[in-house]
């Protein structure tokens, strides 16, 4: 186990202490440039397509909001408020900066990624598969490099992922109820096999049901405290930059914490560029694939932006981060409970279960994706689904120190492997965008014909299928 440690812990170091801070950060930033600051150009069009899509644009198809209530269900989970508490105790408040600093430019490479994941999907017996080892092998002609990255997001996500939620939905409710370990680690695994069985389409039912009301839940009370305490918001802001860029942090090493703490953990949490969400977005059926990369940019923001910093500013406001024996959700349930009293407590346990859960089930269908595309044997995705029931299990009853650096380093890992795929294709994602906003300005609800793009190799599912809007306008014709 010392060996294993060390090599996790090494790399680790090598990975997010050297090389994915200027990765992430420089291919963030030439994804904006790229692309003329699609992130905040748009985000209008990103909320109008977010209220229009409650419908799938082909019959029985899955939604662009079932896919993005995908997305963030497994985006929104224990990093949101274990791993925000984790990134103020080890990189102080500067940290809540660098978080946002990913969000903000790592939102560019959102939209990328799952544009692409759009292109190049294709069908499956439950509607559509897709993500980066699809266009890997699709656009890049590499299927080795697409199998590699299906390795490791199976691990990283359906297994260690998945240990990780369980453990803290496991801890939480025994510390609110005094529950036996044991027995929530059961009822989660028996949840968890009646979703995960049941295919794609009853996930997404699930997580378009479930994501809503939980973001809206912590959002509301977290506001509250927020509200409650309205006059140190000024200093909490002042705080979290001096923090950032402090001489004081700087000479004391406390800045390069706050700069690794805050991107780790804030791609922990948003999932920007790392390859995950792609996974999603390829399953909605939209008449254009930037309708989706504009969603899936708009899910960073929601989760880093919105729901990142309420528990952000929850800790900063009540101070307990400076108590140096508490960390993780523990903190997060202190600093809530010394704003709203005992009930706080009990209320993060039941968010950290509607949070985690739905990460479960989200984290699992990236997986199965990725199972797909290696082998399509059933027999195999069975096994998978046993793996993840045992791992959920294990996870809520275990001891996971190791665990999540285990997962920074499979994270880190995938990362790189999705950012050298996703630099390359970047012009497709551009000739798309460029498509996409001519026919916005002609007043053309945008359809997408690779064809008429010079988009051809490796594209199979925009080939002579004609969505509801293609149907529509073709009738008015007539």
């Amino acid at each position: 186990m010392g060996i294993l440690t060390w090599i996790i812990n090494t790399g680790n170091t090598i990975l997010w202490s050297y090389v994915l801070i200027v990765l992430l950060i420089g291919a963030g930033l030439y994804f904006t440039i790229v692309n003329r600051f699609v992130q905040f150009k748009f985000i209008k069009e990103m909320v109008r397509l977010l209220a229009e899509g409650t419908s799938s644009e082909t019959e029985g198809g899955i939604s662009s909001f079932q896919a993005f209530c995908m997305s963030t269900a497994s985006r929104v989970g224990t990093g949101n408020l274990a791993g925000v508490a984790i990134a103020v105790v080890a990189g102080g408040p500067g940290a809540v900066f660098w978080m946002w600093v990913i969000a903000l430019i790592g939102a560019a490479s959102a939209f990328v990624e799952s544009t692409l994941a759009q292109i190049y999907k294709e069908e499956a017996p439950d509607g559509f598969r897709g993500g980066p080892a699809y266009y890997m092998e699709k656009a890049l002609g590499n299927r080795n490099l697409g199998i590699a990255f299906s390795i490791l997001i199976t691990i990283c996500f359906g297994l260690v992922f998945n240990s990780v939620q369980s453990n803290t939905i496991s801890l939480a409710f025994q510390e609110a109820f005094g529950t036996a370990r044991m027995t929530t680690g059961i009822v989660i695994t028996v949840l968890t096999g009646v979703i995960i069985f049941g295919g794609v389409k009853r996930i997404a039912r699930f997580t378009e049901a479930i994501v809503p009301v939980m973001a809206v839940a912590y959002v509301a009370i977290a506001m509250f405290v927020i509200v409650k305490n309205f006059t140190m918001i000024p200093s909490i802001f002042k705080l979290i930059v001096e923090s950032a860029f402090g001489l004081k942090q700087a000479a004391g090493g406390a800045m390069g914490a706050a700069v690794m703490m805050g991107i780790k953990r804030g791609l922990f949490s948003n999932e920007a560029g790392m390859g995950s969400a792609p996974n999603a977005a390829a399953t909605a059926e939209v008449s254009h694939p930037v309708k989706q990369g504009l969603i899936q940019a708009l899910g960073v923001f929601t989760d880093t932006i919105i729901i990142c910093s309420a528990t952000a500013f929850m800790i900063l406001i009540s101070g307990v981060y400076t108590q140096g024996d508490l960390g993780g959700i523990q903190l997060t349930q202190v600093a809530l409970t010394s704003q709203v009293g005992a009930w706080g407590s009990l209320f993060v346990a039941v968010c950290i279960f509607l949070f985690a859960f739905s990460s479960i089930i989200g984290n699992y269908y990236y997986g199965e994706s990725n199972i797909e595309f290696i082998n399509s044997d059933s027999k195999w995705l069975f096994i998978y689904r046993a793996a993840v029931l045992f791992m959920v299990g294990f996870g809520s009853i275990a001891k996971l120190a190791i665990v999540w650096d285990m997962a920074d380093l499979f994270m880190g890992l995938m990362a790189l492997l999705n950012i050298y795929a996703i630099m390359k294709l970047a012009p497709i994602a551009k000739i798309a965008l460029d498509d996409y906003t001519r026919q916005k300005k002609q007043g053309k609800n945008p359809v997408f014909n690779p064809g008429s793009l010079g988009i051809v190799k490796g594209v199979q599912c925009w080939k002579g299928k004609k969505s509801k809007v293609q149907v529509k306008e073709e009738l008015e014709l007539v």
